[in-house]
């Protein structure tokens, strides 16, 4: 499938941590549906240009904006940095932190850390997104058409959590559940769905098992145009799905 490059024409969608990895991959895509993009990065003001000048090469505006999710004053502060440039339809919340810790490793620094921006950021920016829109179009909010988005990147350990990268796992199962939540709270004007995630990318300078593709049921890794069907679909396919949790990881939670 072709993704529809008007689909998200004249629309303002903020992507947080797309500067770089799966972060850009979905910039790009909001962008080759039509899409203005602000790139939210926290450390990778390199990487959030280059993401910038892809984004102007493919015909659309972007900008940056630098913020600290782990710091709950600036990830606050981020939608009102962005209302600047203009009223939002859209709030992507990528970044996250991912680490390799078992819950024995997990300090409580750890835990925290995780929790800050994988969690209380994608909260505070979600509350500040609703009540932007509320301010801006508050004659829409009368009737049941969709006038805001939001799509909260998940992973598929999030509805089935294991041992592994505890704190990580524990922070996304909290944002599934709060993905179902805030669809509640924010109908019917906003919709609110997840896109859970899994073997898209490789890990950043780690080595894959030979044996890896043998625990994903379609027995390859995602083709980046799926991707981005998949979010362009929660962007801009009906507004009548809201609170839905889409998968994409070639049936990896299921075994």
């Amino acid at each position: 499938m072709q993704t529809n490059v008007s689909a998200l024409n004249g629309k303002l969608i903020l992507v947080t941590g797309a500067a770089r990895r799966i972060g850009k991959m979905l910039a790009r895509a909001a962008a080759r549906a039509g899409a203005d993009v602000i790139i939210h990065y926290g450390t990778s003001k390199a990487q959030a240009d280059e993401t910038k000048e892809e984004i102007a090469s493919l015909g659309r505006k972007a900008w940056m904006i630098q913020a600290d999710l782990s710091k709950a004053d600036e990830a606050a502060n981020l939608i009102f940095q962005a209302n600047k440039i203009g009223t939002l339809y859209a709030l992507i919340n990528n970044a996250a932190i991912f680490e390799p810790l078992t819950m024995q490793e997990t300090k409580l620094s750890a835990w925290e850390r995780h929790l800050a921006v994988n969690l209380t950021a994608p909260f505070l920016l979600s509350q500040a997104f609703a009540k932007q829109l509320s301010s801006s179009a508050p004659a829409a909010l009368s009737s049941s058409s969709i006038i805001g988005r939001i799509v909260n990147i998940l992973d598929w350990r999030a509805l089935k959590p294991g041992a592994d990268h505890f704190p990580y796992t524990i922070s996304k199962a909290a944002l599934a559940a709060m993905t179902k939540s805030l669809a509640v709270s924010l109908a019917p004007t906003i919709s609110v769905n997840g896109l859970a995630l899994g073997a898209i990318l490789p890990p950043s300078g780690k080595p894959v098992s030979a044996d890896f593709l043998k625990s994903i049921p379609a027995g390859r890794w995602s083709q980046p145009e799926e991707l981005e069907e998949a979010l362009i679909f929660l962007l801009a396919g009906p507004g009548y799905v809201t609170g839905e949790i889409i998968h994409l990881d070639g049936g990896r939670h299921l075994i």
